[in-house]
């Protein structure tokens, strides 16, 4: 779930208006992003909301395949990733995300209201490079025709919620708004 997702130029004046540092050193990536790529990211600090990069995926063990999204709600049972959602949650922001059906037919989920998506997720360091994971949740009427899992994807008025050790248990079992869906060609049946 939630394996590719991407960012276009207009979502840059949206993301100045909620963070308050942009580091230097970045330049707003464009275009796809996968496992493995650095992104942008949204963390705090104590000089207030920050945007910095992150390279996408945990790498649990040798050998194994990298981790990319963690169920939100289990999330906070699970010791490879309490550290993360403890102290270093993140949110990720993106134009859209991608998700195929069962016939590998490839759909486009979008805001209507806005040119972001925040998805919620966390980081924890790897040697010496911090790696990032997306939350995800059940999905919504909007995505459950394509996959039974969604990007949990927070509101912009509770940014400053996701960041609140308070608030944010309450957070990972919200139902995510409605999205857009654009499939170039989708199969149809005459049975369903």
């Amino acid at each position: 779930m939630c394996s590719r997702y991407y960012i276009d130029p207009d979502m840059m004046d949206e993301i100045s208006k909620v963070v308050q540092n942009t580091n230097g050193r970045i330049r707003l990536t464009q275009g796809d992003i996968r496992p493995t790529d650095a992104a942008p990211v949204i963390g705090q600090s104590g000089h207030g909301l920050e945007l910095d990069m992150c390279r996408w995926g945990y790498p649990m063990s040798k050998g194994k395949n990298l981790v990319i999204n963690a169920r939100s709600e289990t999330v906070l049972d699970k010791p490879s990733f309490q550290n993360g959602i403890l102290y270093h949650r993140l949110l990720i922001p993106a134009s859209g995300f991608y998700e195929w059906n069962s016939l590998k037919e490839k759909s486009t989920f979008t805001r209507s209201d806005s040119s972001v998506l925040y998805m919620a997720g966390f980081c924890d360091w790897f040697e010496n490079e911090r790696r990032f994971v997306i939350l995800t949740t059940t999905a919504n009427d909007s995505m459950k025709k394509i996959h039974d899992r969604m990007p949990l994807i927070l509101e912009r008025e509770q940014i400053s919620d996701w960041f609140d050790n308070s608030k944010m248990p309450v957070l990972l079992y919200q139902t995510s708004t409605l999205l857009n869906r654009q499939t170039e060609y989708e199969q149809q049946s005459l049975f369903s």
